[in-house]
């Protein structure tokens, strides 16, 4: 029996070759892998935060923005004007739209409070006017942002004989609402978040935007889009 002696098989450095080769390509996949993976969860993050964005501003363009100037006197203890608010809270009466299950004017509270571990934006809500004696009083409480770093309420109040005004830190015992509201919202992860300026649409406060002087950086907010463009 013959051997053919050129049928050998691969020599020890062929197979470190070979072992290095394979193991740089896994290396190259699984980074590639982690990139891609990486992207992804940025991405999804970016859309969460602009989603973020969108609930808190629509939430507040259409029930701050629609809020009415109302006296609680249904007793005589409280005697109070419906709108009242100070640096991190906010209270006013405004409405939902038909299309909802509460019907009726309702009051909103926005707070800053702390739970557990982190800061959220917690949103209360109860019928303005008194319901009946046998009627159960119901008090809804929604959280509106989570992990809230810091949230600051300013309200801009301007005199009937002038056309530029001051922002305010507290509105408090007051006969009129503001006619601006502005709120600047920080996250813990640090994403920009644009100031929301909410002009109060009411019939004691008609829209004077074209009148107001509002200093260059800041301007009414008239929609999502709005703040997109401003990210």
């Amino acid at each position: 029996m013959r051997i053919n002696k050129h049928h050998s098989g691969f020599t020890l450095i062929e197979v470190l070759i070979a072992m290095t080769l394979l193991s740089v390509m896994v290396v190259l996949l699984f980074s590639s892998m982690r990139i891609s993976a990486e992207s992804w969860q940025k991405g999804e993050d970016k859309i969460t935060a602009v989603n973020d964005i969108a609930v808190v501003y629509q939430f507040f363009r259409n029930h701050l923005g629609t809020a009415q100037p109302l006296w609680d006197d249904f007793s005589q203890e409280n005697d109070e004007f419906s709108f009242s608010g100070r640096n991190q809270e906010l209270k006013f009466v405004s409405y939902f739209p038909a299309s909802a299950n509460k019907t009726g004017l309702q009051q909103f509270e926005v707070k800053l409070l702390k739970e557990d571990k982190e800061k959220i934006i917690q949103v209360s809500i109860t019928p303005f006017f008194p319901i009946d004696k046998h009627e159960e009083w119901r008090k809804e409480e929604v959280t509106l942002l989570r992990h809230v770093k810091s949230l600051s309420i300013n309200y801009y109040s301007v005199d009937d004989s002038e056309t530029e005004g001051i922002w305010m830190e507290d509105w408090i015992e007051q006969d009129a609402m503001p006619k601006l509201v502005k709120i600047q919202i920080q996250t813990e992860n640090g994403d920009f978040w644009p100031a929301m300026v909410i002009d109060l649409k009411n019939e004691a406060n008609p829209n004077e935007e074209d009148d107001l002087s509002l200093p260059d950086d800041e301007q009414v907010i008239d929609d999502v889009d709005s703040l997109n463009d401003q990210q």
